[in-house]
C-alpha cells in the first residue's frame, strides 16, 4: 500500500519452515527511496498506524535533506564514547587520560541517552549545570570538545546523521605567573638536592616537566653541545634541539649532573640512562617536593574548596598551597628570550611552542620590565627638553622696531 506515491507499507511474505507454505508476516514494513537508494525498514509492530507514523517521520527527515534511519536511531552515547576512546588509543594520543575524565563527566548526563536525543538545548543545559557546579570554563570546554569529537566520529562511521550545535566557551583564566631570579633562587634552596638540577634545567630551557624527567644521556651530545628531544616525546610530536655552546651555565649544570651520575654508577655498579635521577632511580614526579619548597620559601596561600571556602586539616591548621607553578618555568623562559632580543621564530623552536598565538600568551611583562620602559621614556623626554633649552631665541622685530629697541636701551 502506497502513501502519496512517496513510499509504501507492506507485510512481507515468508515461507514456513515446517509446512513450506507461504505466509504473510503480521509485522508492517515501510519502503522508500532516498538519494536514489531503496530503503526498507521494519516498524516492529503489527499495528498499521505505527508503520504509517514511521513512514511519515522518514519522509519528513528526507524533506529536510537528512535521513536518520534505524541505525542512527539505535546509536547511544556509549557507542560514541567507545569510538572516541578507540580513536585516542589507535592514534596514540597523549591526552587519553584527560579524555577519559571529560567522558566521565559527560556520561553522568548523557550516559543513557540516544545520540539523536542529544540536542543543542540539552547541551546548553549541561553547560549551565557544570557552571553551577563551579567547574572551570577550560574544563567545560575540554568536555565539549570531547563531545564534538564523538559526533564527528559518529558522522564518519554513519552512526549519526547530524551533529547538534555544541558551543565553544571563551576562556579568560589564562595564567600569568613567572619567576624573578631572586624568587627562583629562594625556592631552589628549599628543594631536595636531587630535584634541584631538574628545576634549574627547566628554568633555563623552559621545557615541560614531562619532557625533562624522562631525558636520557643518549640525548645529550657533549661534543656538539646540544640536548635533543625525539619527535614522539614532546607534546606536539615534533623533535627539538637546545644548543648550549654559548650557554656556559647550562653546560656546567649538565657536567655536574654527569659527574654525579658517574659517581652513583661506580658505587652501585649499575648503568643509569637518565640525566635526572634519585641515586639511580628514575624521578617520576616532583610536584610534592615543589609544593613543600614553595610553602617553605613563603610562596603559598591557603587552599579553598570548590565553593571557595578556606580548607583546614584535622588539627584546624590552614592547608597551604603553592602560588608558583612548575609551568611558570615556561612563561619565565619565554619572557627571558624576549628580553634577550631572541627572534620569535627561534625562541619558539627552543621552547617547543607550535603556534605564535600561544607563545604570545607566554610573553609575560613584569613590573620591573615596565619600569625599565618608563625609564627609557623619561630619558627621551629629558633629552628633548635639554635640546630645547640649548636653542638661542631670535631677537623680536626687525628694521625700525630694532632701532627703537636699541634707542630705548640707551
Amino acid at each position: 500500500m502506497r502513501t502519496r506515491g512517496l513510499g509504501r507499507l507492506f507485510q512481507p511474505k515468508y515461507r514456513d519452515r515446517k509446512t513450506r507454505e507461504w505466509r504473510v508476516s503480521p509485522t508492517w514494513w515501510i519502503a522508500y527511496s532516498f538519494r536514489g537508494q531503496k530503503q526498507r525498514e521494519s516498524s516492529g509492530s503489527a499495528n498499521r498506524n505505527i508503520a504509517v507514523k514511521l513512514l511519515r517521520r522518514r519522509l519528513g527527515e528526507m524533506g529536510q535533506g537528512r535521513l536518520v534511519g534505524p541505525d542512527a536511531e539505535r546509536t547511544i552515547f556509549a557507542d560514541l564514547k567507545t569510538m572516541l576512546l578507540d580513536d585516542y588509543k589507535v592514534n596514540g594520543r597523549k591526552s587519553l587520560k584527560r579524555a577519559r575524565i571529560s567522558v566521565a563527566h559527560l556520561e553522568g548526563t548523557f550516559g543513557l541517552m540516544r545520540a539523536v536525543d542529544i540536542t543543542a538545548d540539552r547541551v546548553a543545559t549541561y553547560v549551565r549545570e557544570r557552571q553551577e557546579a563551579k567547574a572551570k570554563p577550560a574544563t567545560i570546554q575540554k568536555e565539549l570538545a570531547a563531545l564534538k569529537r564523538m559526533f564527528t566520529l559518529g558522522l564518519r562511521a554513519g552512526k549519526v546523521i547530524v551533529r547538534p550545535h555544541i558551543p565553544s566557551l571563551e576562556i579568560h583564566n589564562t595564567r600569568a605567573g613567572f619567576f624573578e631570579e631572586s624568587e627562583f633562587r629562594a625556592i631552589l634552596a628549599e628543594l631536595p638536592e636531587d630535584v634541584q638540577p631538574v628545576a634549574e634545567f627547566m628554568y633555563m630551557t623552559g621545557w615541560r616537566i614531562g619532557e625533562v624527567l624522562p631525558l636520557e644521556w643518549r640525548q645529550v651530545d657533549s661534543r656538539a653541545k646540544t640536548v635533543r628531544l625525539e619527535p614522539d616525546t614532546t607534546k606536539n610530536d615534533e623533535g627539538r634541539t637546545f644548543p648550549f655552546t654559548h650557554f656556559p651555565v647550562l653546560e656546567a649544570l649538565l657536567r655536574r649532573q654527569r659527574e654525579r651520575t658517574l659517581a652513583v654508577e661506580r658505587a652501585t655498579g649499575q648503568i643509569i640512562p637518565r640525566v635526572f635521577h634519585r641515586k639511580g632511580s628514575p624521578i617520576l614526579d616532583i610536584r610534592g617536593a615543589w609544593e613543600k619548597a614553595c610553602v617553605s620559601a613563603g610562596f603559598a596561600r591557603q587552599k579553598v574548596d570548590a565553593q571557595g571556602a578556606p580548607m583546614f586539616d584535622r588539627k584546624a591548621q590552614p592547608i597551604m598551597g603553592a602560588t608558583k607553578l612548575l609551568h611558570d618555568f615556561r612563561r619565565t623562559a619565554v619572557r627571558n628570550l624576549e628580553r634577550a632580543g631572541v627572534a620569535r621564530s627561534v625562541a619558539m623552536k627552543l621552547t617547543g611552542h607550535k603556534t605564535e598565538a600561544i607563545y604570545r600568551r607566554y610573553a609575560i611583562v613584569s613590573e620591573s620590565d615596565l619600569s625599565v620602559g618608563v625609564a627609557k621614556l623619561a630619558a627621551l623626554h629629558d633629552s628633548d627638553a635639554g635640546a630645547a633649552r640649548a636653542v638661542v631665541p631670535l631677537a623680536e622685530g626687525t628694521g625700525k622696531v630694532r632701532a627703537k629697541q636699541a634707542a630705548g636701551s640707551r
